[in-house]
């Protein structure tokens, strides 16, 4: 055989191959694997020019169906399907077809950032369901591109410096529409989107004028006036224009009064129903008003008696103030002050709270008083004097002061917490079925200590009170996957976030869901997946831990139970009673390998006593430091 008929030979052989395994060519590959949609937010990334990002997008985006490793990036079956990048103080300006090759988008968001320029353009991204670009110095109109997406629900523009007119928005899908605080001009577009939104999404605009704005737009007549034959053709034509101009106008004034009328029924409506509710509120005892409602019995003060006391904050948590409130020399309270809840009323305020009077667990965090006014609504707690998990684990890192934090106390933190989970999910906070997440809120700053180092998990039941687009964005439960993509919470989210919690617990890192501002953090489920297919699972462990002799079998036990409930399908994660009893299995080993002396180090009294002793901190939520 010839030199040249053994390389054709050779040569259709591979391609034999190729064609009989084509899969298989590109396994490994993730699904950008022509590398465009990297590119893409490359680009985007060379814009900003934040540090943050600069040291986190590096490497692969996404890969098959793994959770994404950059920062704000989200991603379905590899591809790239949101960009969520809010309050980073991004500046600079983002070339108009910076989302060309990002054809899967379908959220997208840059609010509260310093984002200048015109706005992009979005003639490639037909998929996109939400796009905020609200809190930035966007300039120029309005691209007509946003017009192609049939599937948009959201569009956020507000407190921009948008110019021109506002485009006829009139997608079916189209349920919010906010231009307000720009700089538009004209009339708002007649179509039955824009003609059904709220005035407010309009409002700050002066150049603005027409229904649903209450600016009545000017009209002016132009119509020529000449004796000339060919003039006066031209003039007919204007005052049949005229005409009709002001037929419509006419019929948009009658739908605009019929609105109105409408809109002023159902406020009067709702005024009387107003009435209504004070008369009730009138009809209870008058000496209540102004008073403290405790949950369980009196506790030998009021609310003048917490005003007048000496008060020290300990900080801003995500849903209010705390203060620490000194009564005597052995009474110390914390009062939350709350805010951003749902518009309840005192009968709903106080039917949401007595919910959790029947909750008695020695790892659950009591209430033990509220008060509710229309301007003013507080929680009352004992303070804890030993602080919060998050601190124990990340305070004075590096300090002769520290601590060190055992790896038999992290397991019987994490113990104690499933323990109080699971009594939650046995015994739901709400009958409302729309709320069901358990605890919504579980992070290692809402796990406290008490004097004795008891562990008590506090901000449970919140979920009833806060409104939900807050929720969806300080809660941890809403930053689970099930609700990234389905908008969706359940106890399977509670779990979701515990298996963060014991991440954070073995690796002592911060974890990106409950980590507070400013602070350097990681995806631990990402982190620890990512670790373990690359097999340096020896660099996960805490080095404070890992030196423990005959630690590591039970630590590596632990931290199986931790990636089961980091699951992304909420379906293949355990439930709360089988994590408990995992957990207990891990204590079992843990107390057989400890030189079979039975004794087992704890930060926790597991005992239930007959009376239970309200020892407690209303900090939670990441409000106070030890």
């Amino acid at each position: 055989m010839s030199c040249p008929q053994f390389f054709t030979s050779i040569l259709v052989m591979a391609l034999l191959a190729l064609m009989y395994n084509p899969v298989n060519a590109q396994d490994d590959l993730p699904n950008d694997f022509d590398g465009t949609e990297r590119n893409a937010l490359l680009a985007l990334l060379s814009e900003f020019n934040n540090p943050f990002l600069k040291s986190n997008w590096t490497s692969i985006m996404c890969y098959k169906n793994k959770p994404p490793y950059w920062f704000g990036i989200q991603c379905v079956d590899g591809r790239v399907t949101g960009i969520v990048l809010e309050n980073m103080g991004l500046a600079g300006n983002i070339k108009p077809d910076a989302l060309v090759n990002l054809t899967q988008l379908s959220v997208l968001s840059f609010r509260n950032n310093s984002i200048s320029g015109n706005v992009m353009g979005f003639s490639y991204n037909h998929k996109l369901t939400q796009i905020d670009l609200s809190g930035n110095m966007f300039d120029g109109p309005i691209p007509d591109s946003l017009l192609t997406l049939d599937f948009l629900e959201s569009l956020q523009l507000q407190d921009n410096m948008l110019t021109d007119s506002v485009p006829a928005f009139n997608q079916i899908s189209l349920r919010e529409v906010n231009v307000s605080n720009n700089r538009l001009s004209g009339p708002i577009p007649n179509t039955i989107v824009l003609q059904s939104l709220n005035s407010s999404s309009f409002s700050d605009n002066p150049g603005l004028c027409g229904p649903p704005s209450p600016i009545p737009c000017t009209i002016t007549n132009n119509t020529p006036n000449s004796t000339n034959t060919h003039h006066s053709h031209f003039a007919s034509i204007f005052i049949v224009v005229d005409i009709i101009f002001l037929i419509l106008v006419v019929a948009l004034f009658i739908i605009y009064c019929r609105k109105s009328r409408k809109m002023k029924k159902e406020k009067k409506r709702k005024l009387v129903d107003q009435e209504e509710e004070e008369k009730v509120d009138k009809n209870m005892d008058v000496e209540e008003k102004g008073k403290l409602k405790f949950m369980d019995k009196e506790m030998g003060f009021e609310l003048d008696d917490l005003l007048t006391a000496s008060a020290e904050g300990l900080g801003k948590g995500n849903f209010g103030s705390c203060y620490k409130i000194r009564l005597c020399e052995a009474v110390t309270m914390v009062v939350k002050r709350l805010r951003d809840l749902k518009p309840l009323s005192s009968n709903e305020f106080e039917k949401n709270l007595q919910a959790m009077v029947g909750l008695t667990h020695p790892n659950l965090l009591p209430l033990l008083a509220y008060y509710y006014s229309t301007n003013e609504k507080l929680l009352i707690y004992r303070f804890a004097s030993n602080g919060n998990v998050y601190n124990r684990i990340h305070g004075e890192r590096g300090t002769k002061n520290r601590i060190p934090f055992r790896w038999s106390a992290r397991l019987s933190v994490a113990h104690a917490v499933a323990r109080a989970l699971h009594y939650l999910h046995l015994n739901p906070i709400s009958s409302q079925p729309h709320i069901t997440a358990a605890h919504g809120n579980l992070k290692s700053s809402n796990v406290l200590l008490d004097q004795n180092d008891a562990v008590l998990v506090s901000d449970y039941g919140l979920t009833s009170l806060i409104a939900l687009p807050i929720a969806s964005q300080r809660m941890v439960s809403y930053k689970s996957p099930e609700y990234q993509i389905h908008k969706r919470v359940s106890p399977k989210s509670d779990v979701w976030s515990f298996g963060c919690f014991v991440l954070e617990l073995l690796t002592g890192r911060v974890s990106t869901h409950g980590a507070p501002v400013g602070v350097n953090c990681v995806d631990l489920g990402s982190w620890v997946h990512r670790a373990v297919r690359e097999e340096w699972t020896a660099e996960i462990f805490d080095g404070e831990i890992a030196a423990e002799r005959g630690a590591n079998s039970g630590m590596v036990r632990l931290l199986e139970v931790a990636i089961k409930c980091c699951e992304k399908s909420p379906e293949k994660r355990p439930e709360m009673g089988e994590v408990v009893r995992e957990i207990e299995d891990v204590i079992e080993m843990v107390e057989e390998d400890d030189d079979g002396d039975g004794e087992f180090s704890s930060v926790t009294d597991y005992s239930v006593p007959a009376t239970p002793v309200i020892i407690a901190n209303g900090g939670g939520d990441g409000d106070y430091e030890r």
